[in-house]
């Protein structure tokens, strides 16, 4: 029986003396910045919108940084930024031979986002998926990260076109899924965890955020959203639940001061030390 070709363009009916046969597909991975020297790559996604995954990435940032690891967060929500306003970070960037300096955070975590970029951070990003691609694989090949232990990817919500990007260009090494209470947990975590199997990526872990609240009269945790579904869902991918982030109004307050640098959310703690499995 025939080979199937792997060149898409081939006409033929065999792949006998085809040029490609016998070749492996071609790696679409792209090289770091020559000034980076980056350990491991840590994405972190969710299957939709509005579960905390920047709240997430910050805060387990925070965590491995606060262990005395040299952390950084490339910000690949293009059109939805928020870790610089997190940080209380400014640009414009520095720029140095064509090549884009990352901005410190007040606990040395090194920080690329679009509005580091941009003249206006308020101003809307209207471009196409293609463009916003494009703008991600820049943020590994142009920016100079330096030494880094872990690299936090903070993604966009779904599995579209800066997911697949991530995962195809850049080395990376697992990803954090980042759920919520509700009923529709087992989608989102279905969703991403079906992603990131066909992009043989492996799931580090299950993070719930939003998981209660604790009564600041008598301490009683109250489920908000409902009861957890997240040993469900994880028990259903054979996950571990690496972290359960309370309902917390500091956190939002710190948030919009521009002051996360000083968060220390420990229910995270777990989720770190399953980062630091990785070497």
């Amino acid at each position: 029986m025939a080979k199937e070709c792997s060149n898409s363009s081939c006409t033929k009916s065999s792949c006998e003396g085809c040029p490609s046969a016998g070749k492996k597909p071609e790696s679409m991975r792209l090289e770091q910045n020559a000034y980076s020297q980056i350990k491991h790559v840590i994405g972190v996604v969710s299957g939709k919108g509005g579960v905390g995954k920047s709240l997430v990435t910050a805060a387990l940032a925070n965590q491995l940084a606060g262990m005395g690891y040299r952390v950084g967060i490339m910000d690949a929500d293009i059109t939805g930024p928020s870790i610089p306003k997190m940080y209380g970070i400014k640009g414009p960037a520095e720029v140095v031979n064509e090549d884009i300096l990352p901005i410190l955070t007040k606990n040395d975590i090194k920080v690329m986002s679009l509005n580091l970029l941009m003249p206006d951070p308020e101003k809307a990003v209207i471009w196409r998926g293609p463009i916003i691609a494009g703008v991600v694989r820049q943020f590994w090949t142009d920016v100079i990260w330096g030494e880094l232990d872990y690299l936090l990817v903070d993604m966009p919500p779904g599995t579209g076109d800066v997911p697949l990007t991530v995962f195809q260009s850049l080395p990376v090494d697992g990803i954090m899924i980042v759920t919520s209470p509700q009923d529709l947990v087992q989608m989102i975590v279905n969703k991403a965890c079906n992603m990131a199997e066909l992009m043989n990526i492996p799931v580090l872990g299950l993070i719930e955020n939003y998981s209660y609240l604790v009564c600041p009269d008598c301490g009683r945790k109250i489920q908000v959203f409902g009861e957890s579904h997240a040993d469900e869902a994880a028990e259903g991918k054979g996950l571990t639940v690496a972290g359960r982030i309370p309902i917390d109004p500091a956190f939002a307050e710190a948030a919009d001061q521009g002051a996360f640098a000083g968060v220390d959310i420990a229910e995270l703690k777990e989720a770190a030390q399953i980062c630091r499995k990785l070497g």
